[in-house]
C-alpha cells in the first residue's frame, strides 16, 4: 500500500506546472541561460522542482521532504569538499543577456553561460513563482536544476560522481537545456579529478535515454538497480546493538 502524502506546511506550498495567461512571459528569438550553484536562497524552488519530479515519474506519494529537510541536506554548516556532498547546480533563463559582473566564481564554480536560439516561443507560465531570488535581475527565471554527489567503488582509487536527478521544467524541454546540464557535470568530473559520472536511466523514457548514450553513457545490461528501504530495510534496526 502507497504512504500516503505529507502535506506541506503553509510555508511550503507545492507549485505545479499549470500556468495562467496573467503570469506568462513569452521569449521569442533567444534564450539566455545560466548555470549556478545553487545557495539557499534557491531553497524553496528547489523545494519544488523536487515534488515536480515526483509529479512526472507518479512518486508524489514517497515525496517526504520539507524546506528544513532539504536545508539540513544541501546547506549544512560544515560542508563536504566542493562537489563531494549533495551539490545542485541551478539552471536560470532569460529573454537578456546575464550581466558579465554577476558571474564571478560563487562556492567555487565559476556560472556557465549559454545563449540558444528559439524555434518557437517558450512560455514561462510561472512568472511570481519561479522568479530568481538570487539574480538581481527582474527577468530571471529557474528552469530545472540537476543533483549529484560523490560515490566511492572498490574499482577505482579515486571518487566518482552519481548524477541522481536532472529535471527541466516543461516548458524548457527539447531546447537542448537537458545537454547543457548533463554536460556541465561531466565537465566537473572531467576537470576534478573525478574517474566516471554515473546515474541511472529510465528505460521507458527514450528521449532522455537517448540523449545520454549520445553523450557517450555506457549502458551496463547485465546489472539491475537494487534498493533495500522501507519495512524491509527496518527488518535490520538494531540486530547489531545499533551499530
Amino acid at each position: 500500500m502507497a504512504a500516503a502524502l505529507q502535506l506541506p506546511t503553509p510555508s511550503e506550498t507545492i507549485i505545479t506546472d499549470a500556468s495562467s495567461e496573467s503570469n506568462n512571459v513569452t521569449i521569442t528569438g533567444k534564450i539566455y541561460t545560466k548555470v549556478r550553484l545553487a545557495t539557499k536562497s534557491d531553497l524553496s524552488h528547489i523545494y519544488q522542482l523536487f515534488y515536480q519530479i515526483h509529479v512526472y515519474h507518479n512518486y508524489t506519494h514517497l515525496y517526504k521532504a520539507t524546506e528544513s529537510s532539504l536545508a539540513n541536506l544541501l546547506f549544512k554548516e560544515n560542508p563536504l569538499p566542493l562537489f563531494y556532498g549533495p551539490s545542485i547546480l541551478i539552471l536560470e533563463v532569460s529573454p537578456t543577456p546575464f550581466n558579465e559582473t554577476k558571474n564571478t566564481t560563487n562556492g567555487g564554480f565559476k556560472p556557465v553561460l549559454t545563449m540558444f536560439d528559439l524555434k518557437f516561443p517558450v512560455v514561462e507560465g510561472q512568472v511570481e513563482e519561479f522568479q530568481s531570488k538570487y539574480d538581481d535581475k527582474s527577468d530571471v527565471y529557474i528552469a530545472g536544476y540537476v543533483f549529484f554527489y560523490a560515490n566511492y567503488s572498490c574499482f577505482n582509487d579515486k571518487p566518482g560522481l552519481y548524477l541522481e536527478s536532472l529535471y527541466l521544467r516543461e516548458s524548457y524541454r527539447q531546447l537542448g537545456m537537458g545537454k547543457l546540464l548533463f554536460g556541465t557535470v561531466s565537465s566537473i568530473a572531467a576537470n576534478n579529478g573525478f574517474v566516471s559520472l554515473e546515474e541511472i536511466v529510465a528505460v521507458w523514457n527514450k528521449k532522455a535515454y537517448d540523449l545520454y548514450v549520445n553523450m557517450g553513457l555506457e549502458i551496463f545490461d547485465e546489472f539491475r538497480y537494487g534498493k533495500l528501504h522501507g519495512e524491509n530495510l527496518q527488518r535490520y534496526a538494531d540486530k547489531n546493538g545499533g551499530n
